[in-house]
């Protein structure tokens, strides 16, 4: 009923393990699922804003998500994850992410988080961010904000509030992009603990760093943000009005 090329494009979206369980009616026991590093394509170029490309990629959107705690030293992490993605070939870019941490005698803590955050913002020149406020994440829309304004900062927040464990998010969002080899990371990922959270992670939820893949889970959920090259012109539409009714 279906061409060939159409059935592998469907898997190539949804990924294997849904496609099997999915289409073919063949459940893979969610004990056998894993997130190779090894299946990652990686990168060194940067995201070039006059042509809105990575190497060749046209980039389309971006997204820019903080899965915040407390940044203390026994806390969960506190991690944003920057992401581009190409919807053309429906390939992400993990571009850069940031793990912050506070000492344990920081009477701010999560003030002095959202200034690192907005640094690491106006480095990559980004005014759009999605925060979850879930727990100590509430109070931080209102931080950051004010301190945005104190330092004349464009700043435009998402509040994001979750309800599905986080084992799930990161499986539904990361796995298949990752076994339909379109999940691409920019060298300095190497550099973060991003990685060894993905060998440690499994969706039976035994692993409690994971905070990374979280992040990187909520960018992929987040609407994206537009992206345009300089050259980008928009199109004047002409519409004809001599017309009777």
């Amino acid at each position: 009923m279906f061409p060939l090329e159409k059935i592998h494009e469907l898997e190539t979206i949804v990924g294997p393990r849904h496609f099997s369980a999915q289409m073919m009616l063949e459940y893979v026991p969610t004990e056998r699922i894993h997130l190779d590093p090894g299946a990652i394509n990686f990168y060194s170029n940067e995201f070039n804003s006059h042509f809105a490309k990575i190497g060749d990629h046209e980039i389309s959107g971006v997204s820019f998500y903080w899965d915040p705690s407390s940044g203390r030293v026994k806390s969960d992490g506190s991690v944003c994850a920057l992401v581009y993605r190409d919807d053309k070939n429906k390939t992400v870019f993990v571009h850069d992410m940031l793990y912050t941490t506070v000492s344990d005698e920081d009477l701010y803590p999560l003030a002095n988080q959202c200034e690192t955050v907005l640094r690491f913002m106006q480095e990559h020149n980004l005014n759009r961010i999605g925060i979850e406020i879930n727990g100590i994440g509430n109070a931080l829309p209102e931080i950051i904000r004010n301190i945005a304004v104190q330092q004349h900062i464009p700043i435009n927040i998402i509040q994001i509030s979750n309800h599905t464990k986080k084992e799930t998010r990161i499986l539904n969002a990361i796995e298949p992009i990752l076994t339909t080899g379109r999940l691409y990371m920019h060298e300095r990922i190497k550099q973060t603990m991003l990685l060894s959270e993905m060998l440690a992670w499994t969706p039976m939820g035994s692993n409690e760093h994971d905070d990374g893949l979280d992040a990187v889970a909520g960018a992929l959920a987040m609407n994206a943000t537009p992206v345009k090259s300089a050259n980008f012109r928009n199109q004047i539409i002409h519409a004809n009005t001599e017309f009777k009714l």
